[in-house]
């Protein structure tokens, strides 16, 4: 069951609510021209079919997908509340309204929104009767390069996606610099988690956790068995026994605590198995703040480069 948390959030069923009379009735999602809304509208290609959004949207609401949209300086007027407690979003969602999780349609259509971006499609019907509703299912995109090149395209900000694009990349160039008097050549990189229940999990470059600005933008490599095992999945659970297995020169570790009784992150560090780990030994396992390094926005991904470049220099 933790497994889908640790690589996305759970959509959370409810039972339907009543559709809202005073919400538009909606049309058929396949014209080009069906938008309520005032304006020009353009055909986007979804998974669902074809959807009639606005060419420049200006009142956006989402539920996971605010950091996305922050970085291609699109609006976010709505969210779910997770991108509140994302430390890197809280300034630029200070006007933004928590729209609960799934995203609550009464609390979406006082927004008046005129294009809604969904990773859960719970109430997608309800909400598409409300504004035009695009579904991105979760993780698309194989890189930060590509989110840009999405929400740019899709909220018609391509320019601002480039800019970004030359942020991140600038960041990176410069922890690039900073770390090759600290780190050498051949050292390799794990990202680990362990849970409140003392699950344990190894990840990739797409399952947060800072992957991809450990694997993608500064270039670290893992050891051989997470790049032939885990790479091309999101995340994969082990147990504690085989940890040395899969451990590397430095591993990062988040852990997932929600009652925050650090419980699970003792016991790890009272066992055999943590003991003899060589990153342990040689003063190179460093535990992550979750909420930190948890999420895998643009934005996020662009402020844990330096982060983790930080924390290899200490």
């Amino acid at each position: 069951m933790y497994l889908h948390t640790i690589i996305g959030r759970f959509a959370v069923f409810t039972a339907g609510i009543a559709l809202l009379a005073s919400c538009s009735t909606g049309e058929d999602s396949s014209s080009a021209d069906n938008s309520d809304s005032e304006g020009e509208t353009r055909t986007y290609e979804t998974e669902k079919g074809e959807v009639s959004i606005p060419t420049d949207p200006e009142t956006i609401v989402t539920d996971y997908y605010a950091g996305e949209l922050l970085a291609v300086d699109a609006d976010v007027s709505g969210s779910g509340p997770d991108a509140f407690s994302n430390p890197f979003l809280e300034e630029q969602l200070s006007g933004a309204e928590d729209i609960g999780a799934p995203l609550d349609p009464e609390q979406v259509l006082g927004l008046d929104p005129d294009l809604i971006i969904v990773m859960y499609d719970d109430n997608y019907e309800q909400l598409s009767q409300i504004a035009p509703t695009v579904h991105i299912p979760y993780n698309p995109d194989t890189n930060v390069q590509e989110t840009l090149d999405t929400f740019g395209e899709l909220t018609n900000n391509q320019a601002e996606a480039e800019e970004f694009k030359e942020t991140i990349e600038t960041t990176a160039a410069e922890a690039k610099q900073r770390l090759k008097s600290t780190i050498e050549q051949n050292d390799t990189f794990g990202l680990y988690e362990l849970t409140h229940n003392n699950d344990l999990y190894v990840f990739g470059a797409n399952g947060g956790r800072g992957g991809q600005a450990i694997y993608n933008a500064l270039d670290l490599n893992p050891p051989e068995k997470i790049q032939e095992e885990v790479m091309g999945e999101n995340a994969q659970e082990i147990s504690m026994e085989v940890l040395e297995e899969y451990s590397a020169d430095h591993m990062f570790m988040t852990t997932y605590d929600p009652e925050e009784t650090g419980e699970s992150k003792e016991n790890i560090q009272e066992s055999d198995v943590w003991a003899n780990l060589d990153a342990v030994q040689n003063d190179q396992f460093y535990f992550l703040d979750f909420d930190t390094y948890y999420p895998y926005d643009p934005i996020s991904i662009n402020e844990q480069i330096d982060l983790i470049a930080e924390t290899l220099a200490e």
